[in-house]
């Protein structure tokens, strides 16, 4: 039968419950974070912010799932999805954005980059 699209790699590193981290945080791969995490992300992969976690952050990541609570600017090359229990409070540049319903975004979205790209490209035959 038909299978669900694993939507996030395995995950490499996990900030847990409880948890708290003020800093640079750098990673490869996959990261979830369920805890406090205030600083710095930068990551070649996903970045997941679970339900409960309280995120402070200027985030350049290749892809972010949030459940959670996420202040501070986000640059994501794929896409970004807050989900339902999800905030985010901030500015965003992605050229994907999803959002479930119940979901809460306060800010100001960016694909402009994304829309010249298409403009600048020769159409297709």
């Amino acid at each position: 039968m038909w299978e669900k699209k694993k939507e996030v790699e395995e995950i490499k590193a996990f900030l847990g419950q409880g948890a708290e981290f003020i800093g640079k945080l750098i990673f490869n791969g996959s990261v979830r974070i369920d805890g406090n995490f205030q600083g710095e992300i930068f990551g070649q992969g996903s970045l997941v912010v679970g339900e409960g976690a309280l995120v402070k952050a200027n985030i350049a990541v290749k892809s972010v799932y949030i459940s959670g609570d996420v202040q501070g600017d986000i640059e994501v090359k794929e896409k970004i999805n807050i989900h339902s229990k999800g905030k985010f409070s901030g500015d965003v540049h992605t050229p994907v954005f999803i959002m479930e319903e119940g979901a809460v975004f306060d800010g100001r979205s960016h694909m402009a980059g994304i829309l010249e790209e298409k403009k600048d490209s020769p159409p297709a035959e």
